[in-house]
């Protein structure tokens, strides 16, 4: 690395009134040994580069209003990068947290054994009785019941009309109902 004349107050001073190159000589002065110790901090590479970016976006933002003290801008660095790496690790702790309470709310309680297997037999019963239909029911059950099809959109896939599906699958679904011994739509 090629030495540099201009001492870091200077550099700082110019970078407060916006001269980028001064930014850049001073980021590339710096960007190694922050991101060593934001790695430290947070311990993989992926969260020390961006607590590194983090960093040195938080350091052009607070330029106006810095007066150093020193004749280096590592330690003034340094802070802000600690204080970026915490927050990471804040915000990383909270998404967890978040993450775990979402997948406890989502696990029931108790596991119904009973309606298990009840739906399961249900489940056989009605793949049962649509193998019983003729091909074009299969296909208006498969399409409407099973995937989600739309009455038009079912027609148009089967080369028949609305009419025909939505009657067809009224049919089918009464059909259903009474060989399974089961109430709904």
């Amino acid at each position: 690395m090629a030495e540099r004349t201009d001492d870091d107050a200077t550099l700082a001073a110019q970078a407060a009134g916006g001269s980028e190159s001064a930014f850049r000589t001073l980021y590339r002065a710096y960007v190694r040994p922050v991101y060593w110790l934001a790695h430290g901090l947070v311990g993989n590479a992926g969260d020390a580069e961006d607590v590194t970016q983090e960093t040195f976006l938080a350091a052009w933002r607070k330029l106006p209003g810095l007066h150093l003290e020193s004749e280096s801008l590592l330690p003034w660095l340094a802070t802000i990068c600690r204080y970026q790496a915490a927050n990471r690790i804040r915000r990383q702790r909270r998404d967890r947290e978040h993450t775990a309470a979402a997948v406890d709310e989502a696990v029931p309680d108790t596991v119904d054994v009973e309606q298990q297997v009840v739906a399961s037999v249900l489940v056989d019963q009605i793949l049962e009785a649509v193998r019983g239909l003729s091909p074009l029911d299969q296909q208006i059950f498969r399409l409407c019941a099973a995937e989600g099809y739309a009455y038009q959109a079912a027609a148009e896939e089967l080369g028949v009309s609305h009419g025909v599906v939505r009657n067809r699958l009224s049919r089918i679904r009464t059909q259903l109902r009474s060989t399974t011994g089961t109430e709904g739509p």
